[in-house]
């Protein structure tokens, strides 16, 4: 039950809350410079399952921890993502438009990477424990358009078009989808806790050193198209929190394997340390750039 309905009801809402937190001019900005946008997509899109399967092919995790560690890297970005780029003064539009471009795409790119994996796990490791035919194509597909791309839209709808939420309300609405989140993981860790626990050992440093390594890759890719300083924050927070519910939601209940989960999870903690060390960083280099000025 929870897994087949609070699950996915859940997502649902965190990614209706995205939606919902768009407005036009977040839209008309971040496209007026659309390098970018670009720029972060392809950081989320591209650099992130390239850096996690490196790792776990370095690091010689397991083909199923693999197999989790890509359903993370190729999940879109996270919904907190635009409120940590606001306390670190970063560009929030643009954190909220890549994350809502990347969820749309997720429909697309994140079976296109598990397939890919799964290929080569296949030509690559003896007895592996899932080919291509393994993957629920369609329920993956399925699964993914009606729990991010489809609220996503919904919300976007009634905020853009029929202006039926105000600010008041969608202010309660994320507050309910941070809720919604944290739920997410707890309930997770709860009802899997024994497979999580013996998965933690091999996964864990993977998860620290891919969230370490997205946002300094984030950062390197702003620096490199040459975008101000709260472009490069946008992005490489965007870079470094990922939806882990959605990983969670296709570890359980599309491929119906609970140990899949079990990177999600603990990226969904360590994730989220990472942030808070990159705020304090930031700001304590806006602090010492203020005595300087002084």
């Amino acid at each position: 039950m929870i897994d087949t309905l609070f699950l996915p009801l859940a997502l649902a809402f965190i990614m209706f809350s995205l939606g919902l937190a768009l407005r036009a001019d977040d839209f008309r900005g971040v496209f007026v410079h659309w390098r970018a946008l670009l720029i972060g997509l392809a950081g989320q899109i591209l650099m992130l399952p390239l850096l996690a399967g490196a790792l776990g092919v370095g690091l010689g995790l397991s083909p199923t921890m693999l197999l989790g560690l890509m359903l993370i890297a190729a999940s879109p970005g996270g919904v907190s993502s635009a409120f940590l780029t606001h306390l670190a003064r970063g560009n929030t539009a643009l954190s909220l438009v890549v994350s809502a471009c990347s969820s749309l795409l997720a429909v697309f790119s994140l079976p296109l990477v598990i397939k890919l994996l799964l290929d080569w796990q296949t030509a690559a490791v003896d007895a592996a424990p899932f080919t291509p035919g393994d993957m629920p194509l369609g329920k993956l597909f399925g699964g993914v358009l009606v729990v991010t791309t489809l609220p996503i839209v919904v919300g976007m709808l009634l905020r853009l078009r029929f202006k039926l939420i105000g600010e008041r309300g969608e202010r309660i609405v994320g507050r309910l989808a941070t809720g919604f989140f944290v739920a997410i993981v707890v309930v997770t860790f709860v009802s899997h806790r024994s497979t999580i626990i013996d998965g933690f050992p091999e996964v864990g440093s993977a998860t620290v050193l891919l969230n370490l390594l997205t946002m300094l890759g984030g950062a390197l890719l702003a620096w490199a198209g040459g975008l101000r300083r709260r472009e490069t924050i946008a992005i490489s927070l965007e870079c470094g929190l990922q939806n882990a519910g959605l990983g969670i939601f296709v570890a359980l209940a599309v491929f119906q394997r609970p140990e899949l989960a079990v990177p999600s999870v603990v990226y969904a903690l360590t994730m989220n340390l990472g942030a808070f060390v990159f705020l304090g960083i930031v700001r304590a280099q806006r602090h010492r750039a203020g005595l300087g000025a002084a």
